[in-house]
């Protein structure tokens, strides 16, 4: 499977993951303010969980995020937050999902984890200020590297 003796060629790739490989140095770029819309939708929604849907492109070792979707008739609650996936509409660009947690953990759950959506899955925590405050993770639950951009 992995040919040479290089490390690179070993490090590239981590091993099928939930419908494909999956590349273990994968980036996560997305912009500060679309970061703070997040924020926002985080902070007006505690202590109930927010969730949004992030539309964007992957590219070889990258996911640049781009815009934002509100997921028709999400559910906010205090501990969970829900979409009704067979409302979604067909959309490619759809790279993932973001949610709150609004005790202040990063981690992914289990229920996080056993209904991912998407290449990746964001976290941002209480108390929802800057990129030390978000996570993104694998289907697998390995976290991945966050690139906040400028643009």
């Amino acid at each position: 499977m992995f040919k040479g003796k290089g490390r690179v060629e070993r490090k590239a790739m981590v091993g099928i993951r939930r419908g494909g490989w999956m590349a273990r140095s994968l980036i996560v770029k997305v912009d500060r303010k679309l970061l703070e819309t997040v924020f926002e939708s985080a902070r007006r929604l505690h202590p109930r969980e927010t969730i949004l849907l992030l539309r964007g492109k992957k590219t070889k070792d990258a996911v640049k995020v781009s815009e934002l979707v509100v997921p028709p008739l999400a559910s906010y609650g205090r501990g969970f937050a829900g979409i009704q996936v067979h409302m979604l509409p067909m959309d490619f660009s759809i790279v993932g999902t973001v949610h709150s947690h609004p005790s202040g953990s990063l981690m992914p759950s289990k229920a996080d984890l056993n209904h991912f959506f998407g290449m990746l899955l964001m976290i941002v925590a209480f108390p929802f200020i800057d990129e030390g405050n978000v996570g993104v993770y694998s289907s697998s639950g390995e976290k991945l590297l966050l690139h906040v951009t400028e643009d």
